[in-house]
C-alpha cells in the first residue's frame, strides 16, 4: 500500500521549500510549524544528510471536519508535506489522505480525505507543471 503522494522537481532545494509553501498556500493549507530534519540530526547527532523538511500543513476546514468525526485523526492528519533532496532532484511528499479512511475504517472520513486528495494533489500539479515551465 503507498501511503505517499509524490512529486519529483528539478529545481533546488531552496527554490522548491518556497514553491511548495505558495503552492500550499494556494489550496487553503497554512504551515503551522517546520521542522529542518537536516540541520537537527547535524546538532544533536553531528549526522550529515541531505536537505530534508519537514513542513507542518493545515487547512482548518478540513482538520474540524475529520475531528468532528473521530478525534483521534490528528494521529492520521495528512498534515506533513516533505521536501526533501533526492539525487538531482528534489523531491514533495505528502501522506495520501486518503491512509485515514484505510488505517481508521470510517467511510465518513471520506468526504474529507477526497477533498484534501483534491487539494493536495492540485498544489503538487502546479509544482510540476512549474518545473516543467521553467
Amino acid at each position: 500500500m503507498r501511503y505517499d503522494r509524490t512529486v519529483h522537481l528539478d529545481t533546488d532545494f531552496a527554490t522548491t521549500v518556497d514553491r511548495v509553501r505558495e503552492a500550499l498556500a494556494a489550496q487553503g493549507f497554512g504551515i503551522l510549524t517546520e521542522i529542518d530534519v537536516t540541520a537537527t540530526l547535524k546538532t544533536k547527532l553531528d549526522h550529515d544528510m541531505e536537505d530534508y523538511v519537514i513542513l507542518g500543513a493545515c487547512n482548518p476546514p478540513l482538520a474540524h471536519r475529520a475531528l468532528e468525526t473521530d478525534r483521534a485523526i490528528g494521529l492520521l492528519l495528512p498534515c506533513n508535506v516533505v521536501v526533501r533532496t533526492d539525487g538531482d532532484h528534489t523531491a514533495v511528499q505528502a501522506l495520501d489522505p486518503n491512509t485515514m479512511v484505510t488505517l481508521t475504517g470510517l467511510d465518513a472520513l471520506r468526504p474529507v480525505a477526497e477533498e484534501a486528495t483534491h487539494r493536495l494533489d492540485a498544489a503538487l500539479a502546479s509544482l510540476t507543471a512549474a518545473d516543467a515551465d521553467g
